[in-house]
């Protein structure tokens, strides 16, 4: 099968298009035939091997997975033993391992039917980004009717989710991005929307603060928190050094937290069926969509993720397979 591979961290030139063989599905896994698979930062992470912590859980001097790639659509082919949840001809979607490929292994807690107005590669587009924000919208932010709510980062593929699940929760809703999607966000259903350029962060208070920028310091944004807020951190790229850049503030915010009023939670997002089947009954009734800034096709996987590094997608970009 063709597969997007690297034998050790580095940037995008590490990747290169090879024909592999195919995986085959375990207990508890399944084989999807790939339509198409979602770009985020945590690839490029992976890829890079950066901060050095991600190297203990994915491999110390390379990388343990030689095939990137999280998201995934496609077409159930084969499954292990003990599944019987999906069979060959399914249509699914979710994150599995290597899906940056024609075929991908998944495990079936992790995977569910694709919504049915979705295409394939709006459906590949959710998974991961989808999936952060709900954890950050529903259990870590705690969002109810009535909260007012910040989303920084709001154009983004975590922030565009967050604002449509947040506004979907019944909270007045403000989302912080560049110039270029204001008219986006407003349009996702954000109540009010702020340029950064012109203004680094609203003068008001707010019930719930979801930083996807990343480059802010905990100190600044408790000042926009209620005395009772949370704000919730979601990933990160402060700082350029190779030990904790993107960890830093959730280190600090997790020292800081109980010495403070607000409550600071690094976001660990979590994924399941049951989270995707919440998120295909939000697409599946209109309250939430996938925007999508850019396709590529599999052999483009290392300028699909230098656009994404560049840090100023609009919503998620996806490779079609």
């Amino acid at each position: 099968m063709k597969a997007i591979v690297q034998d050790r961290y580095g940037p995008a030139d590490v990747l290169r298009l090879a024909d592999v063989d195919p995986p085959t599905a375990g207990p508890g896994q399944v084989l999807v035939q790939v339509r198409a698979a979602g770009v985020d930062p945590g690839v490029w992470h992976l890829m890079t091997g950066l901060p050095y912590p991600v190297r203990l859980g994915y491999g110390l001097r390379r990388p343990r997975h030689r095939v990137p790639g999280m998201d995934l659509a496609g077409v159930v082919t084969a499954v292990g033993p003990g599944v019987d949840a999906f069979a060959p001809g399914d249509a699914v979607y979710g994150t599995g391992v290597g899906t940056f490929a024609t075929y991908a292994i998944a495990r079936a807690d992790r995977l569910a039917p694709k919504p049915g107005n979705l295409t394939y590669v709006e459906a590949a587009a959710v998974p991961v980004s989808g999936q952060t924000a709900l954890t950050a919208v529903r259990d870590a932010g705690r969002i109810r009717p009535g909260m007012r709510v910040l989303v920084i980062g709001a154009g983004g593929g975590v922030g565009t989710y967050a604002v449509q699940l947040a506004h979907a929760a019944g909270a007045h809703v403000t989302g912080l991005c560049g110039r270029g999607k204001l008219d986006l966000v407003r349009h996702l259903g954000a109540d009010e929307v702020v340029d950064y350029t012109r203004t680094d962060l609203p003068d008001q208070r707010y019930d719930v603060v979801i930083d996807t920028g990343g480059n802010r310091s905990l100190s600044r944004l408790r000042e926009v928190l209620t005395p009772k807020g949370t704000l919730v951190l979601v990933g990160g790229e402060t700082g350029e050094g190779t030990w904790l850049r993107g960890f830093d503030r959730q280190l600090r915010a997790l020292a800081v937290s109980p010495f403070v009023g607000p409550r600071l939670v690094p976001l660990v997002a979590k994924e399941s069926t049951a989270n995707l089947t919440t998120l295909t009954g939000h697409i599946e009734a209109g309250r939430l969509r996938p925007v999508l800034d850019r396709t590529f096709p599999l052999a483009g996987a290392a300028d699909a993720i230098r656009h994404v590094e560049r840090g100023h997608a609009t919503g998620k970009v996806a490779l079609t397979i």
